[in-house]
């Protein structure tokens, strides 16, 4: 028996839908952290490695750019529209779109609070309090990075190269 392939609005709903309950989670674990961690001190999970910590985050990541709400808005809505437009370019059976609901669940905090929540402290490493938006990030470029390294093709991204080939063969 064969297998029935998606159309292509079935494959935008089910990736829309994705990105939906991805940001609904991080939403849901930030409006915890505000509930139970604010104002209070931190929750120890695994004792020196592991705590529940709440910050209000101004600037990106590690802390950087305090209070550049605008700069930020501006590059998660250019960030957006280069991932949708890469995401319409590739070859359908290689898509790949989960990085999006990391940096709109971030960006919805920003634009609400003009601060991102982050709860999550590694404190054996003294890492950066940081959130489920953000793991959301890292993993997705991780990914990212293997699906390039090990499974797209340069043709995958032809796209990227069309107008450096015209220009090429103007010059």
């Amino acid at each position: 028996m064969k297998s029935k392939k998606l159309s292509p609005l079935a494959v935008y709903l089910v990736c829309a839908a994705a990105i939906v309950l991805l940001l609904a989670a991080d939403q849901y674990t930030k409006s915890l952290a505000v509930q139970y961690l604010k104002d209070q001190p931190s929750i120890e999970l695994i004792p020196g490695v592991l705590e529940l910590f709440y910050l209000e985050n101004r600037g990106m990541a590690f802390g950087l750019l305090q209070d550049q709400y605008w700069l930020f808005a501006m590059m998660t809505v250019l960030f957006l529209i280069v991932m949708v437009i890469v995401f319409y370019k590739l070859p359908k059976t290689r898509r790949f779109l989960p990085l999006t609901a990391g940096a709109v669940g971030n960006f919805y905090d920003r634009f609400l609070n003009h601060y991102v929540v982050d709860f999550i402290y590694v404190s054996l490493i003294n890492f950066p309090v940081f959130n489920v938006a953000d793991i959301y990030v890292t993993v997705s470029v991780a990914v990212f990075l293997l699906l390039y390294l090990l499974y797209y093709k340069d043709e995958d991204f032809a796209f990227l190269h069309k107008n450096a080939k015209k220009e090429e063969s103007d010059g």
